[in-house]
């Protein structure tokens, strides 16, 4: 076998975590059970590599100029959640009750990788901020130490215009055992208990 199959299995190990003998069993699902269920998929990836871009606002990703949550009215304007990626987006919209703005950032603060404020876009927040309409930055990156530093830049942004900054909690898991913790996990837990 080769030609057009090969090209197939090839193309689909771009996907995360597919190796190649997921990528062949999934190229010969499509080609030999379901043509049609192929033949969606095709036009929905290039219809959606086509439109689909970044929202002007919070630079999550739509297919119109402005998202679904950054046009709805009822969203709370003086609240920002600021995050790393589009996909964190999704996971606390699925996961709480929140019910302010976001701004993606499209990535975390590494100098060593050549990514800066500038390659973050931190002028689009800063000037968010700098607005007035904002009260409260939630800083929801990620617990690298990359996460961190984006993390205490952005905040540091926000305290130095009067705008509180306020950070996500890190811990130990819903039902996790401690003895089964990292070590950064489980010091991290303790730094940031509340009163209970």
């Amino acid at each position: 076998m080769a030609g057009l199959l090969d090209e197939l299995i090839d193309a689909l190990r771009c996907l995360p975590g597919v190796g190649p003998r997921s990528a062949q069993r999934m190229a010969l699902h499509l080609l030999e059970r379901d043509r049609p269920g192929g033949e969606r998929l095709s036009r929905c990836l290039s219809d959606a590599m086509a439109r689909i871009g970044h929202c002007s606002t919070c630079r999550t990703l739509t297919e119109h100029e402005t998202c679904t949550l950054c046009g709805d009215a009822g969203r709370r304007r003086d609240l920002v959640c600021v995050v790393e990626a589009p996909a964190d987006v999704l996971a606390v919209e699925q996961a709480t009750g929140y019910r302010g703005q976001y701004h993606v950032l499209l990535g975390h603060l590494s100098p060593l990788d050549g990514i800066g404020p500038e390659e973050l876009g931190l002028d689009r927040l800063e000037a968010r901020l700098e607005a007035g309409e904002i009260r409260e930055v939630i800083l929801a990156t990620g617990t690298t130490a990359e996460g961190e530093v984006t993390a205490h830049y952005i905040g540091e942004m926000a305290r130095a215009r009067g705008i509180r900054s306020t950070r996500i909690a890190h811990g130990v898991p819903l039902g996790g055992e401690l003895e089964y913790v990292d070590r950064g996990t489980l010091s991290h837990a303790f730094e940031g208990r509340r009163d209970y």
